[in-house]
């Protein structure tokens, strides 16, 4: 007999939903089975797994400790990598991803944030095998591979959820920096569709939607300097779609300096030369939160900045210096 006891991390979420987690390799006719046969009960009574659980609420599992190593696995893929940590309390921690990390996996075999964050959390003593089996830890934003910047991550279900509803509501203010080709002296606020290619993974932007698919997108950019024929950019993130930032300013005539599949090549090929820069610069700098009241309201009108990358810094600097 093994016995859960429902913690903030399991709580509000339904019997059947924790049992799926919990008993990851059981097909679900199985914890059925066992909750009408009363093999598994919720507060010693029978259940019939649409239950909304509460924290401190005990589900107990009569069955053989081999039955459930059979049909319970837990999955980790230990890393070494040190996270830059901006902050962190007991539900939720903002990370500067450096540039050439995934967000998430693509395939079963590579390493993501979410990866190193089990590990980081694992380190700390905060997560356990036995924990893992009913919470996952996981991110509520993603950045292309080759943007760096802020992730949110959620360690607690109450944290990823709360998290992802304020980027589902948009609530939260994201702005980036990125340098682009072009003069730029004025604000701008455009508006348009995104249609993606999944064959290519490009997107192209449209002023009217050609298909139902089509997304409508927002971005608002407000120039910091230019020098030298680029800009650097502070942009503000209405909406969050793929590679949006990158088409929507080169659909305007300022692309991204390194960005291949969206700038141009020759320019690009320069920035290369000259600093061995491979990819774009485009960093998810400043994130605000809105007022907040109940879970995370220790986050209410809460501003966090995380630092540009050394080789940005680097390159703005040195334009900035150019007579």
């Amino acid at each position: 007999m093994q016995e859960i006891k429902v913690t903030k991390n399991e709580a509000g979420q339904r019997l059947d939903k924790l049992l799926a987690k919990y008993l990851n390799e059981a097909p679900k006719s199985f914890f059925y089975k066992m909750m009408r046969k009363k093999n598994i009960v919720l507060n010693g009574k029978k259940a019939t797994g649409n239950e909304k659980l509460e924290e401190g609420d005990i589900v107990k599992l009569f069955l053989a400790d081999e039955t459930i190593r059979k049909f319970s696995s837990v999955k980790i893929q230990r890393t070494k990598t040190n996270l830059s940590v901006i902050y962190e309390d007991q539900d939720v921690v903002l990370i500067n991803k450096p540039v050439g990390m995934l967000s998430q996996k693509a395939k079963e075999s590579d390493v993501s944030l979410v990866e190193h964050l089990i590990s980081y959390l694992f380190d700390a003593g905060e997560l356990s095998e036995e924990t893992l089996k009913s919470f996952r830890p996981s991110i509520c934003n993603r950045l292309d591979r080759n943007t760096s910047g802020i992730v949110v991550a959620g360690k607690s279900l109450p944290g990823l959820q709360k998290m992802g509803e304020l980027f589902k509501e948009r609530t939260l203010h994201k702005y980036y920096r990125c340098l682009v080709q072009g003069v730029i002296r004025e604000d701008q606020y455009l508006k348009g569709w995104l249609k993606k290619d999944e064959k290519t993974n490009k997107v192209q932007i449209l002023d009217r939607p050609s298909d139902p698919s089509d997304q409508p997108i927002e971005t608002e950019y407000h120039p910091l300097w230019t020098k030298e024929g680029v800009t650097l950019l502070e942009v503000r993130l209405i909406t969050g779609k793929t590679h949006q930032i990158r088409a929507h300013l080169a659909s305007e005539g300022h692309p991204l300096i390194g960005d291949y599949k969206y700038g141009d090549r020759k320019l690009n090929d320069f920035y290369q030369k000259k600093y061995g820069l491979k990819s774009q610069l485009l960093h998810a700098y400043r994130l605000e939160f809105p007022v907040m009241e109940g879970v995370c309201s220790q986050l209410s009108e809460k501003v966090f900045i995380a630092d540009v990358p050394p080789l940005f810094a680097k390159i703005c600097k040195e334009l900035r210096s150019e007579r």
